[in-house]
């Protein structure tokens, strides 16, 4: 069975290569063009219609894999229920793992508990501690991620793997050359990303890719209630609070 599964999903991969290098005559260009365009406009009108009035939420990134007997999964829940506490509502990529974690600590504070999931093959589906009317899934990772940012007043970072590395990356991109406005980025878990604090300090920073000043839009906490601190103190500088 599990070798059948492996010559399918190979297969599959040669049929995309395949036709990534195929050429297409007008006839199949319009019609398959065309179809994308109008499922990525549908993509971002329902995310637009069902975010635009959730009010101030923070977004938690972070592993599909993670279980709930793992500490960083228990991190993440609490870190989602202080959140609510504080008047933040909570974002994840509704899947299960740390999305599920984030979730849950939102939907147990009784706040504001959004999932924007992504289709693929082997995860994910919404997790069950989405608010209903706040779960929206995506074909595309463009428009989601393009909702994770515009609806998002801060990100906290836990563990992850390359999803997770892609999130950090965009968020960091988009508050460095000045597309979205300068919103807390906070890392949990100094252990974890400590390598890739010294790569970035040690070869990007001393390689001049980047500037060493951006590495202060980068926040690294061990605990809960730092992660919460940071989002709080960042908010408290502007006189705002999450009821405005």
């Amino acid at each position: 069975m599990g070798k059948k599964k492996a010559q399918s999903s190979t297969a599959d991969e040669e049929s995309k290569i395949r036709k990534a290098f195929k050429d297409k005559d007008w006839a199949e260009i319009k019609s398959s063009d065309s179809w994308v365009i109008f499922k990525v406009m549908s993509e971002f009108v329902e995310g637009f219609e069902k975010l635009a009035k959730i009010g101030p939420c923070v977004t938690i990134f972070g592993s599909a894999r993670t279980k709930p007997d793992h500490d960083y999964y228990k991190m993440a829940e609490e870190i989602a229920f202080q959140l609510v506490e504080h008047g933040y509502g909570v974002i994840t990529g509704g899947g299960p793992g740390i999305m599920e974690a984030g979730n849950k600590g939102a939907h147990r504070a009784g706040g504001k508990s959004v999932g924007l999931n992504i289709f693929l093959p082997h995860e994910q589906k919404g997790n069950q501690y989405i608010d209903p009317e706040k779960l929206i899934s995506f074909d595309y990772f463009f428009v989601r991620k393009v909702m994770f940012v515009k609806y998002s007043q801060g990100f906290i970072v836990m563990p992850g793997g390359f999803g997770t590395l892609d999130e950090l990356t965009e968020a960091l991109t988009l508050i460095q050359t000045k597309k979205i406005g300068r919103f807390p980025i906070v890392l949990v878990g100094k252990q974890f990303w400590k390598g890739v604090m010294e790569w970035f300090t040690q070869t990007l920073v001393d390689d001049k890719m980047i500037d060493l000043s951006d590495l202060e839009l980068i926040n690294l906490v061990d605990t809960p209630e730092e992660a919460v601190k940071v989002i709080d103190e960042f908010y408290s500088r502007y006189l705002l609070s999450p009821n405005f």
